[in-house]
């Protein structure tokens, strides 16, 4: 008899939230989507000549396969977090088709199958998917809400699974934008150090800190007394998901480093994912990085504006403000569920959002919306619900 493996879904059925959506949809209901997470699709105007003229490069025409990606790929990427005051070794660098390809290879690397990965709650739901993909475990530690849910080191500490082989970090998390402190950092690298652990952080959103005076620090900072991996990709940085290219930094002790470099390296020459115009069109791509993210920031900083002067005309809802990211929390007076105040965002105002346990927070209720969406369907979206944050 005909099976499919466990490490895919029991059921692939859809919620009763993405069922409604999708009876919108097809019946040409117009719906504003909170939810979108596409740079590309959110009417952002894009340097277009410049990122297209990137690629017509004759060296694509020849394959030259290289494990660890390109070196003046690496270079150019060693030279963007350099602008930033973090100083690392092209030879340092691994590149993949993707931060989720990234994690797949690490959880390769680390895991054999049935240890685990400890990730954080709540953050983004990627990773108990691409743990299962990998026959691994994704053993969740808490965040501390009431410091806006930082990472506490001695909660984690006490969440760690016997099995457990690394420590995944989102910094900034996603979706509470909570950036990583030089405090935190030093006592995870100690924890993770003294139990044997690596750390895999998660730096895609670093750049759209919604203050420049935010304190925060990167995990390329040292120390590094752990095996540590720090992940990043033209999707958020360059904000082109489209273009497929993630890189991951290895850093911590000799010889671990090396040999962690090495076994990654192998890992890499397996899949060869990083197609070359791509990555011959990476250095200057990251060029006009800092162009397309002063714009995606202005617009998420002008429909958090318009998102603080709708919640602030409802006193039972509550703005969370993240310090950085593309996204903001709202808390719901709890006399609905998550599910039902969604539901009642798509009937009532034909507006779709986020409920809380897409991310699993600890509690309800929870919306994260989206600032991406152009800012005169984001006001349109706050009018219509206004009527309903006014109505409780």
């Amino acid at each position: 008899m005909n099976r499919f493996s466990r490490r895919t879904p029991g059921s692939l059925r859809p919620n009763a939230l993405a069922r409604r959506a999708a009876e919108l949809a097809a019946a040409g209901a117009p719906v504003i989507d909170l939810t979108l997470s596409n740079p590309t699709a959110a009417g952002i105007a894009y340097p277009q000549e410049e990122i297209l003229a990137a690629l017509p490069d004759p060296r694509c025409l020849r394959y030259e396969p290289c494990p660890q990606g390109l070196a003046a790929t690496r270079e150019a990427i060693a030279e963007w977090h350099l602008r930033h005051g973090a100083r690392l070794e092209p030879s340092h660098l691994v590149l993949a088709s993707s931060t989720s390809e990234a994690y797949s290879w690490l959880f390769k690397l680390l895991c054999d199958p049935g240890e685990a990965v400890m990730t954080p709650r709540p953050s983004y739901p990627l990773f108990e998917c691409l743990a299962e993909l990998e026959s691994v475990r994704a053993v969740q530690y808490p965040l501390a809400e009431d410091w806006g849910w930082r990472l506490d080191v001695a909660s984690l500490k006490a969440s760690l699974d016997p099995a457990a082989r690394a420590i995944v970090v989102v910094n900034p998390n996603n979706p509470t934008g909570t950036y990583l402190q030089a405090e935190e950092w030093l006592r995870l690298q100690e924890l993770a150090a003294m139990r044997g652990l690596a750390v895999i952080v998660d730096e895609v959103f670093f750049d759209y800190a919604w203050r420049e005076t935010a304190p925060r620090i990167s995990s390329l900072a040292p120390p590094h007394l752990a095996l540590t991996f720090t992940l990043s990709g033209l999707s958020k940085t360059a904000g082109l998901p489209q273009m497929k290219l993630g890189w991951i930094h290895v850093a911590g002790p000799e010889p671990l480093r090396r040999e962690a470099l090495e076994r990654l390296e192998w890992i890499a020459d397996a899949y060869l994912p990083a197609a070359a115009p791509v990555q011959l069109a990476a250095a200057r791509w990251l060029e006009l990085a800092p162009l397309v993210q002063d714009r995606i920031l202005a617009r998420v900083l002008a429909n958090r504006d318009a998102l603080r002067a709708c919640v602030a005309q409802a006193p039972a809802w509550r703005l969370h403000e993240p310090q950085g990211g593309w996204s903001a929390l709202i808390e719901a007076p709890r006399i609905h569920s998550e599910e039902e105040w969604a539901l009642r965002f798509l009937e009532e105002a034909r507006v779709l959002a986020h409920p809380g346990y897409f991310y699993d927070f600890g509690r309800e209720a929870f919306f994260a919306f989206s600032l991406l969406p152009a800012p005169e369907l984001f006001r349109e979206a706050m009018r219509a619900l206004s009527q309903i944050f006014r109505s409780i």
